[in-house]
């Protein structure tokens, strides 16, 4: 009887030995994780933040030239309201033909 409790003694130290490495290696593992996780996060922030620069200096150089066209088409549109309404209505057309395909 004594060695069936020195047995069941020896395992249940032995388990309880792994269950501590197991818990000390899911530690470790975690902070690696973790680490690579706000490495990961801060290249895609620094990625995201050198796009956003760089549209917002293209679009920035490019605004000028949209507000000059933009403004030559509303001059065209009143001038000529009557193809301008032909002209929207065929876009419409357009869309919802482009949209009843799908």
């Amino acid at each position: 009887m004594a060695s069936l409790s020195r047995f069941r003694d020896d395992v249940t130290d032995d388990l309880e030995a792994q269950m501590a490495k197991l818990q000390k290696e899911v530690r470790s593992l975690r902070r690696a994780l973790g680490k690579r996780g706000s490495a990961a996060y801060d290249d895609a922030y620094e990625t995201a933040s050198d796009l956003y620069e760089g549209i917002s200096s293209h679009i920035g150089d490019a605004l000028p030239v949209i507000r000059d066209r933009s403004r030559a088409v509303g001059r065209a549109a009143s001038d000529h309201p009557v193809t301008t309404a032909v002209v929207g209505l065929a876009v419409i057309g357009l869309l919802v033909g482009l949209l009843a395909r799908r």
